[in-house]
């Protein structure tokens, strides 16, 4: 599956827009790497631990979305985005979206 930031892919003729398809995965924090992470609050550094949450749930959302455009026939997701935001103390939320083609 192609996925494309783009709204047009190079080389690619799209015969048939599909729709929109999505994906989103919600992580909560734990107390392990919350202790961790405040230990480098204090002293400085990148927080791996959070971002190696976020990765992963990038990971799961974006496979999400290519499960549901499988679903419909598409040969790739053009106009891809990402967004973000808490759900609620101590959780993040990731979500993907784009629209689902079909080439000739």
């Amino acid at each position: 599956m192609l996925l494309a930031t783009s709204d047009v892919i190079a080389g690619k003729d799209i015969i048939n827009t599909l729709g929109l398809v999505r994906g989103n995965s919600v992580q909560s924090r734990n107390i392990g790497r919350d202790m961790i992470a405040g230990l480098r609050n204090i002293v400085g550094g990148e927080m791996k631990e959070y971002a190696e949450m976020l990765v992963r749930s990038r990971e799961i959302a974006t496979q999400a979305m290519i499960e549901e455009a499988q679903q419909m026939g598409a040969d790739a997701i053009v106009g891809v985005r990402y967004a973000t935001s808490s759900v609620m103390d101590g959780t993040s939320e990731v979500l993907v979206y784009g629209t689902a083609v079909r080439f000739k």
